[in-house]
């Protein structure tokens, strides 16, 4: 049984739950389903604070739609759907290193992508959830279940 402290997400799957669009409400359906507190990094919430700054710069969203998503956000953290995961960010850059120079040259992976596999590789998650094709195939390269809710 899959559990959410297993389930690293990437930020640009989990966008989907406070930017929404055509995979949203299957996606939000699938994290109701799951329960529990998934891991995010710091990184992790980094990059989904700019995305969802990005959404307003680009009128995606509203002023007022990016600021309610970012509410909810800080809600998912403080009521602890989110938390922010512990990360050895020296084992982890480590490891993303050694994923680029193994997996990169075969998959043309990005180093933000190989940094959030190399993440949930170290937090000890089991699954990942993502819609990037490269992401994916580095995902299952190592052994992490991709799912795509």
């Amino acid at each position: 049984m899959r559990t959410a402290d297993r389930t690293y997400v990437d930020p640009r799957a989990l966008r989907r739950l406070y930017v929404h669009d055509d995979l949203s409400r299957a996606f939000c359906a699938w994290r109701a389903r799951l329960g529990g507190a998934l891991p995010i990094t710091l990184h992790g919430r980094a990059e989904l604070v700019n995305s969802i700054a990005l959404a307003v710069f680009r009128h995606d969203i509203t002023d007022e739609a990016g600021s309610g998503a970012l509410a909810d956000l800080a809600a998912d953290l403080a009521e602890g759907r989110l938390h922010l995961a512990p990360l050895p960010w020296r084992r982890a850059w480590d490891d993303a290193a050694e994923l680029s120079r193994t997996h990169t040259p075969k998959l043309g992976t990005r180093t933000l992508d190989v940094l959030h596999v190399s993440s949930a590789l170290v937090l000890g998650c089991r699954a990942f959830v993502t819609y990037d094709g490269r992401q994916t195939a580095l995902a299952e390269a190592v052994g992490l279940k991709v799912v795509r809710p």
